[in-house]
């Protein structure tokens, strides 16, 4: 899984502009999230269309682009599940750079995990990945 992280200025409709974007091409948006500070945002996607997506916002002035994998995987929805997942990376001296719930119900959650070592971090949890 390849998410989108669009660094730029603080602006109002920065949000509107890269989903206007997106959907002249008939990108479809699957997650967005923004964090805000007082003079940047950083604004984190998952699209439909990738490689389109990527296109499109290196064109949009005064974006910075980072692309980045994202390991999906599918813990039992309890108590101490992320837990036990957490607890591998930190005893493989694996930094966790972003997880996200992407989907759950009442006996499983989808979970994206990102890392500066996905190789190393996809065998941590090979028995949990989502193929």
């Amino acid at each position: 899984m390849k998410q989108l992280r669009i660094i730029t200025k603080n602006r109002l409709g920065i949000v509107t502009e890269i989903s206007e974007t997106l959907a002249t091409e008939n990108i479809n948006i699957e997650y967005i999230d923004a964090d805000i500070s007082a003079e940047n945002v950083v604004v984190t996607l998952d699209v439909d269309q990738y490689d389109k997506a990527l296109q499109l916002i290196h064109k949009m002035d005064n974006m910075k682009i980072v692309t980045e994998d994202a390991i999906l995987i599918k813990l039992n929805n309890e108590p101490g599940a992320l837990a036990k997942i957490a607890r591998r990376f930190t005893d493989a001296g694996i930094n966790l750079r972003g997880i996200r719930f992407i989907n759950h119900d009442k006996e499983f959650a989808l979970v994206a995990i990102s890392t500066p070592c996905t190789k190393e971090a996809m065998q941590l949890v090979n028995d949990v990945i989502v193929s």
